[in-house]
């Protein structure tokens, strides 16, 4: 019997959490169906512009994530304090990016005179709203529920495209933490559809490889917004969760290992043959930051300072005079 989302998801137990979904009906979330020759490789961008525009409006970090075939993988960490911090005008401006609301609390957004109770009625609105904004199951149902119905719309077809619901590991070490994040940026290398991790589409790791990361979502905001999937977009863009700038000086906001650190380490990993995964990065390619043309003092000092070393969204060093 599957257990209750309370008993899986414990934030004083641990705020990283290892997530993933899966299609089913032999449905396609991206790439190409074998049987039908049907491609559904547009797909990916969908979940890739929306798990990107959720994690800002959310208290939810994005640590990384891969869009599979059929499935994809998110390790995020939850910040269930942070909404506290929020006035209820700044719940209710994140809640109605997402939603409209009740008339109520769209006609306190638009300014209107409203009398004592109905002001009381929109705190207790914005109270369920804010635990709302803090909880990990309305940020896979804000995300998985709009996907599934515009898949099922293109599809032409009605009934369930996720299974029932999402799977969640807590993840309550470093250890557990800098494994999932690797296991999950490997994906595509382990399914033979990559050759190496920074060929990965639409995995974290080619994100945090890709300077003006914020332009990147603004662009997904925009797209969001000319389907009608997002209302308004009014509130900061959060990147993905940041490495520490040296291996010993991270903090509660910060991974415990450096970027640097950590593409060695997915490298490293992906050169290993694991049982049952076609794939595996050729024992025969240099190393990761080779392959980059950066050596570690470029990478640190690149990571730091984005706009000054980077231009047009290249890998590469741009240097100065």
């Amino acid at each position: 019997m599957p257990r209750a989302r309370k008993h899986i998801v414990c934030i004083s137990a641990t705020p990283y959490y290892h997530v993933y979904s899966r299609c089913v009906r032999r449905a396609f979330l991206c790439g190409v169906d074998q049987h039908s020759g049907k491609s559904y490789e547009h797909r990916r961008g969908w979940l890739e512009d929306r798990v990107q525009v959720l994690s800002s409006v959310f208290s939810v970090e994005l640590c990384a994530y891969a869009i599979m075939s059929n499935h994809y993988h998110l390790v995020v960490k939850l910040n269930p304090n942070l909404p506290e911090e929020w006035s209820d005008d700044e719940v209710l401006k994140r809640w109605t990016a997402l939603h409209r609301g009740p008339v109520l609390v769209q006609r306190f957004r638009a300014g209107q005179d409203l009398s004592a109770a109905e002001h009381e009625a929109v705190r207790s609105m914005a109270a369920v709203y804010r635990a709302r904004l803090a909880s990990l199951s309305w940020f896979m149902k804000c995300l998985n529920e709009p996907i599934a119905r515009r898949a099922n719309a293109e599809d032409g077809c009605s009934g369930h495209f996720w299974e029932a619901r999402f799977h969640s590991q807590p993840l309550c070490s470093e250890k557990a933490l800098l494994t999932a994040m690797a296991y999950v940026d490997l994906n595509p290398v382990r399914a033979g559809i990559a050759d190496t991790p920074e060929e990965s589409v639409y995995t974290s790791l080619r994100a945090r490889l890709r300077s003006r990361y914020n332009r990147t979502v603004q662009r997904a905001v925009a797209r969001l917004i000319r389907r009608k999937e997002l209302n308004h977009f009014d509130v900061p863009v959060r990147a993905l969760t940041p490495f520490a700038e040296r291996a010993t000086t991270s903090t509660d906001m910060s991974l415990a290992m450096t970027e640097s650190e950590y593409l060695k380490l997915v490298d490293t990993t992906g050169r290993i043959i694991v049982r049952g995964k076609r794939g595996r990065i050729d024992p025969a390619f240099a190393p990761i930051l080779e392959r980059l043309g950066l050596t570690t003092d470029d990478w640190t000092d690149g990571v730091t300072a984005f706009s000054q070393h980077y231009r047009n969204g290249d890998l590469r060093p741009t240097k100065t005079a």
